[in-house]
């Protein structure tokens, strides 16, 4: 007697299969999506660089004037800085507001992330001819305003 070797998947072991993957796709895909979105806003935050810069030198230069909302010299108020940047606005403190756009998603869309300079552990407040030194920057999402956290950079939670 010949015995018949069995040759290939029966379909209730590929059915299985096709079942795992798609309970695996449920989970990873929307996991990528936030991932995704956490990068581009990476984008976001880095566009207030250039602001933490200048504004970190003019604290520590002590000067007379205070530069005002908007008067440090980095701001971006054109409504168009890059595909994920809508604006880079700053207050006479030297707070760095940075307006996101281009995510399709109403929870990062519009929404803003702060840069706030800090002496010690406070908010620094710009004091005419005194010097200060920014010790570090504090990346933050308002609560009514700004991006949904769950997508912040991990340099902003």
């Amino acid at each position: 007697m010949k015995r018949q070797v069995q040759q290939g998947f029966t379909l209730i072991e590929l059915m299985i299969v096709v079942a795992i993957i798609g309970i695996l796709a449920t989970i990873a895909l929307p996991q990528y999506s936030n991932y995704t979105k956490r990068t581009q806003l990476t984008e976001v935050v880095m566009a207030g660089s250039a602001c933490r810069s200048v504004i970190t030198e003019v604290y520590a230069s002590g000067n007379a004037n205070n530069p005002g909302a908007n008067g440090w010299g980095c701001e971006n108020t054109t409504g168009n800085v890059s595909k994920y940047v809508q604006n880079v606005t700053t207050n006479a403190n030297g707070v760095v507001t940075v307006a996101a756009k281009g995510f399709g998603d109403p929870l990062i869309d519009n929404k803003i992330i702060t840069l706030t300079p800090q002496n010690g552990s406070a908010a620094a407040v710009w004091t005419a001819n005194t010097t200060m030194a920014i010790t570090s920057w504090v990346c933050a999402s308002p609560a009514t305003t700004g991006v949904d956290k769950k997508f912040l950079p991990g340099s902003c939670k």
